[in-house]
């Protein structure tokens, strides 16, 4: 799937739910450099396991397992004369943000219990050219949509703090939300589903999403999100 979304050249490719073993080919399979952050240790239950170990567990039962043992991470590729000038992150979902959330919100404890499960992130890269691109995952909606969103308004917050006056800032990955719940204030339009990217600054083109014919090599659709993309 790497090799097919890099493979017209994009100048920017964002990935997340990436193996943690697989991080480390992502240069060699999309010929583009890679800016990496692990989400999630590769772990068997509470215990640290390797990557390898990870993936080898993971091979018995991919559509099972998916990243239970393997850990998952999110990468932005970046193409040929693309550098970055900064490059941070910023977990997502942290106790005392959920604490605080949970208050206001009104969640019900199967909610918070399910919200702590699994970290989350986004990374900003902010580029020499003049443009913040922030990659997140946010966590499922658990039944309330609210959970994604509040994580979105973090990494949106997040991101803008990085940049500069003038920049302009590319807010794109998994949202786990869709709809009104998506949209961000000055932003470009998000997607129809859950994967957006979205845009404050310059003039992108309406968002594209790749038709499922586009992804099937060998009688296999690769990859259960559909990829979005647009110009900018």
């Amino acid at each position: 799937m790497v090799r097919l979304a890099s493979a017209d050249r994009p100048d920017v490719l964002v990935l997340q739910e990436i193996p943690v073993w697989a991080l480390d080919r992502l240069a060699e399979w999309s010929g583009m450099s890679v800016v990496a952050d692990v989400a999630r240790r590769p772990t068997f239950g509470p215990v640290p396991i390797s990557a390898q170990i990870g993936r080898t567990l993971t091979s018995l039962r991919p559509g099972l397992f998916r990243s239970a043992f393997a850990g998952q991470g999110n990468a932005i590729l970046l193409g040929e004369g693309l550098r970055v000038a900064a490059h941070e992150v910023i977990v997502l979902n942290p106790g005392d943000f959920r604490r605080e959330q949970a208050r206001s919100l009104g969640l019900g404890p199967i909610v918070r219990l399910a919200w702590a499960k699994e970290r989350r992130i986004c990374q900003v890269a902010r580029l020499e050219q003049g443009i913040v691109i922030a990659n997140l995952h946010a966590s499922g909606s658990l039944g309330d949509p609210r959970v994604p969103a509040a994580e979105l308004r973090r990494a949106v917050t997040f991101a803008e703090g990085l940049g500069r006056v003038g920049d302009a800032v590319v807010i794109a990955g998994d949202f786990n939300v869709a709809g009104d719940a998506a949209a961000l204030d000055g932003y470009s339009a998000p997607g129809p589903w859950i994967d957006h990217i979205e845009v404050r600054g310059g003039t992108p083109t309406p968002l594209r999403t790749w038709p499922d014919e586009r992804r099937v090599r060998n009688g296999m659709l690769l990859s259960d999100h559909a990829p979005v993309e647009l110009d900018l």
